[in-house]
């Protein structure tokens, strides 16, 4: 079993993520079809999904999942009541290869079981941040980047460039982090970073996120999933 590309992923389905992945962003597991062939994985936007327990439970396709329940609070629509419990119980699912959370859970230790459990059944755990106002300078990006990757195998940042030079930063904090052996996925939001969600993985970004319909972008400057993964296989050429 396997796809077009190289996403790090074994037979078991587990994700990884020692290469590029390249994630299908959906609230509906049905999609899973036309992602196959350019995506490694599927992100199942748990939150905006309907009944998604029982969707995973009912999934039967190809690639494996990496599960997102994203709080209100960083830019999704779960409620705090029960959202984690629910990423606990999709770590139970063998199609579920890994499992998204925010950083900001993981400090506060909300998401210590979670991470316990994730570690038991051999579900990889994304530590993500998500900044929608600007860029902070790039020894912050370096900072949270590390924060996160001493709780989970990703660490993930996604900010809102405004300038070429906070692009800039973001791509020399993920080449630093990548260099010292670390597993980042980076992206800028918006217009002005948009270019960074092709070019990231040039400089060592583990993961990218594309919707497999153009019209359910669930992230400012997202490419659609055909365009992201053309993108970056002809940079991949280049090496």
């Amino acid at each position: 079993m396997g796809t077009n590309r190289d996403g790090g992923w074994d037979e078991n389905r587990t994700l990884a993520f020692e290469t590029f992945t390249l994630a299908a962003s959906t609230a509906d597991l049905s999609e899973e079809p036309a992602a196959r062939g350019r995506a490694d994985c599927l992100e199942f936007r748990m939150d905006l999904a309907d009944a998604p327990l029982a969707a995973l439970e009912s999934y039967d396709g190809e690639l494996p999942i990496l599960a997102t329940n994203r709080a209100a609070w960083e830019g999704g629509e779960a409620d705090d009541e029960g959202r984690l419990e629910a990423l606990v119980e999709a770590t139970a699912i063998e199609a579920v290869g890994a499992v998204d959370v925010e950083l900001e859970s993981v400090l506060a230790g909300d998401a210590d079981d979670l991470l316990e459990v994730a570690r038991e059944r051999g579900v990889a755990v994304v530590a993500s941040t998500h900044d929608f106002e600007g860029t902070p300078p790039r020894s912050e990006l370096v900072r949270t980047l590390t924060e996160a990757g001493k709780h989970a195998d990703v660490a993930k940042l996604a900010v809102t460039a405004e300038t070429n030079g906070d692009a800039l930063a973001l791509l020399s904090a993920t080449e630093q982090l990548t260099a010292h052996g670390d597993r980042v996925a980076t992206m800028a939001m918006g217009e002005v970073g948009r270019h960074t969600r092709a070019v990231a993985p040039v400089y060592g970004s583990k993961i990218g996120y594309a919707p497999v319909d153009p019209e359910q972008a669930t992230a400012p400057g997202q490419y659609d999933l055909e365009t992201l993964s053309r993108l970056v296989a002809a940079l991949e050429s280049t090496d």
